[in-house]
């Protein structure tokens, strides 16, 4: 395996060990439970990290729908994306075991289908029971304005040094806005990796946590690839 799928299978699972770890440990913790604010935070935290110790090998991608997009925009050769998103789904299901050996270690144990292991869901899934219209219409509009920024944050035209903070803080920000809706994926590889361990209804609305991020990724790369095209031929 290179350097760049090794990258991409360490930066998911911290990804996901991180941002679900929080949800699972710390979001409802007696006393002093962090919340949703909390977990939103430590989603952008985990991908401002990794972008920064990631970034220069592999792109620091992280997420199928990233891949997708910045491929859709231009940006990323499509030959390698089965091998990206294999590293990706590879990195969360370890770091979706890792938490689950750990949550076993308390009084009782953990059943992952019922304590939900942070898998993302509709309906009666969906920590505000919204339906899957509202589900699939969320993840492709959440999907479609982070992987804007990352496209933009990313650009000929930017500053590069900041690009990890714009993307991290817009993680956060998606989070608010999309974890009462579905748990929040934009990121179908996060969504893989719980599911495959919940089994039963996390597996089976899986397919939503595929297709709507895809098409917010790819509706984006291609408006940023028109977008900034465009600016750079009024630079020239």
């Amino acid at each position: 395996m290179g350097r760049k799928l090794v990258a991409e299978l360490v930066g998911t699972f911290i990804l996901v060990f991180g941002g679900c770890g929080s949800a699972v440990f710390a979001a409802a913790f007696p006393k002093v439970g962090i919340g949703l604010v909390g977990v939103s935070i430590a989603f952008g935290l985990t991908v401002l990290g990794c972008a920064y110790a990631f970034g220069g090998v592999s792109g620091c991608h992280l997420n199928p729908a990233v891949s997708v997009g910045l491929a859709a925009a231009g940006r990323f050769p499509a030959k390698e994306l089965p091998g990206y998103i294999i590293a990706q789904v590879v990195g969360a299901a370890l770091a979706a075991g890792a938490l689950l050996l750990l949550l076993n270690g308390q009084p009782g144990g953990y059943d992952a289908s019922v304590g939900g292991l942070a898998a993302n869901g509709f309906g009666a899934h969906s920590p505000g029971k919204y339906n899957m219209t509202s589900a699939l219409v969320a993840e492709v509009l959440l999907t479609f304005i982070f992987l804007t920024v990352i496209i933009g944050a990313t650009s000929s035209h930017a500053h590069g040094a900041l690009a990890g903070v714009a993307i991290g803080l817009t993680l956060t920000l998606v989070h608010l806005v999309g974890i009462p809706i579905t748990n929040l994926s934009v990121n179908p590889a996060r969504s893989t990796g719980p599911a495959l361990f919940v089994g039963g209804w996390a597996l089976q609305q899986l397919w939503l946590f595929w297709v709507a991020p895809i098409i917010g990724a790819v509706a984006a790369g291609l408006l940023g690839r028109y977008i900034h095209a465009a600016k750079a031929d009024a630079k020239a």
